[in-house]
C-alpha cells in the first residue's frame, strides 16, 4: 500500500485530476475501476474534493510501463512562432507528447508547459489540433473557449492547410498523388481521409515529399505511406523495422521523420501562414544523404 499525503497549500480539487498529475491516466483509471485507492481510510468516487493534509492510499501498486515511463523527463523551453490575443502557435520539439495518455503524466507534456507558462495569466491557452510525440513542427492553440470552438471546426471543415515535410523509405513512382483510402475514426468505424504529396527529391533508398492533408485522421500520414508499401522512416509503429534499423544504424536518426513545416488559416478577417524550419536533426540527416549519393 502507498500512502500520499496532500501537500499544504495545495488547492482544491478533484481526487482523480490530484492523481492525474502523480501518474498515468490508465494507471489512476485502473485505481477507480478495481476499487484500489481510498481518501482518509474510505471508499472515495473520482470526482470527490480533495484538500491540503489529506490521505490518500493506493492498493494497487503502480508499475512503470517500460523505461522511458519511469524516467523523469526534461521539459524543453518552447518556441513560439506567433501569439496575439486569440492565438498561439508553438514549434513542437520532437520527444515530448502533447497531452497525458496511457503512459504519460500530464506534467511531462505540451499541456503542462504551457500551464505553468500561463498560470499567472488570466487566459489558458489550448491545444487546437494534435501532433505524435516523435513529429516536431507547428502546434496551434486557441487563448478562448470561443477562438477554439472556432478554429476547430475549420480544421474539421479541412479549411486548414497542413503541409508536412517527410522522408519515407523507397523510392516513390508518381511525382504527385492523392491517397484516398479510409482510416478508422474515433470509434473504430471506417472514416474518409485524404492525403496529398508532391516529391521533393529522390535518393537511392528514400524519397523526400511534402505533404498535405485534409483529414486529421490519428497517424495519418504514416499510415498512408505505410499502406503504399512505403513507409515514414524510422516510424517505430507502422514502419519498416529491419529498414529502420539500418537506417539508425547508418545515419543516427532516432526518431520518425515527419515534421509540420506549414500552417496556413484565416481567421479574424486575416490569413496567417507560418511555417517552421527543419529540425537539426532530421536536416543533418538529409544532409549525410545528399553527401553520400554526390
Amino acid at each position: 500500500m502507498q500512502e500520499i499525503v496532500v501537500p499544504i497549500g495545495e488547492s482544491a480539487k478533484k481526487l482523480e485530476n490530484f492523481l492525474k498529475k502523480q501518474f498515468p491516466i490508465g494507471y489512476v483509471r485502473k485505481l477507480f475501476r478495481k476499487n484500489g485507492v481510498r481518501l482518509n481510510g474510505r471508499r472515495p468516487k473520482a470526482d470527490e474534493t480533495i484538500t491540503e493534509g489529506d490521505r490518500i492510499q493506493l492498493y494497487i501498486p503502480f508499475e512503470a510501463l517500460g523505461a522511458k515511463s519511469a524516467q523523469n523527463i526534461s521539459l524543453p523551453e518552447l518556441v513560439i512562432i506567433y501569439e496575439d490575443d486569440s492565438l498561439l502557435v508553438l514549434d513542437k520539439p520532437a520527444g515530448i507528447s502533447v497531452h497525458e495518455g496511457k503512459t504519460v503524466l500530464k506534467r511531462d507534456s505540451i499541456e503542462a508547459i504551457i500551464e505553468n507558462k500561463y498560470r499567472a495569466s488570466a487566459v489558458q491557452p489550448r491545444l487546437v489540433h494534435r501532433l505524435d510525440k516523435d513529429t516536431s513542427g507547428l502546434l496551434l492553440l486557441a487563448k478562448s473557449e470561443r477562438v477554439l470552438a472556432e478554429l476547430e471546426k475549420q480544421f474539421e471543415d479541412g479549411a486548414v492547410e497542413k503541409e508536412y515535410l517527410c522522408l519515407v523509405a523507397g523510392r516513390l513512382h508518381d511525382n504527385e498523388r492523392t491517397i484516398d483510402h479510409s482510416l478508422p475514426g474515433r470509434d473504430g468505424t471506417p472514416v474518409r481521409a485524404l492525403t496529398r504529396y508532391r516529391v521533393v527529391k529522390r535518393h537511392d533508398e528514400t524519397t523526400l515529399v511534402r505533404v498535405t492533408i485534409e483529414t486529421g485522421r490519428l497517424h495519418q500520414i504514416r499510415l498512408h505511406f505505410a499502406q503504399l508499401g512505403y513507409p515514414v522512416v524510422m516510424d517505430d509503429q507502422h514502419g519498416d523495422f529491419a529498414f529502420n534499423k539500418r537506417f539508425r544504424k547508418r545515419y543516427g536518426l532516432k526518431r520518425q521523420f515527419l515534421h509540420a513545416a506549414r500552417l496556413t488559416l484565416n481567421y479574424g478577417g486575416k490569413r496567417y501562414n507560418w511555417s517552421a524550419p527543419l529540425t537539426e536533426d532530421l536536416d543533418q540527416t538529409l544532409k549525410r544523404i545528399a553527401n553520400e549519393t554526390r
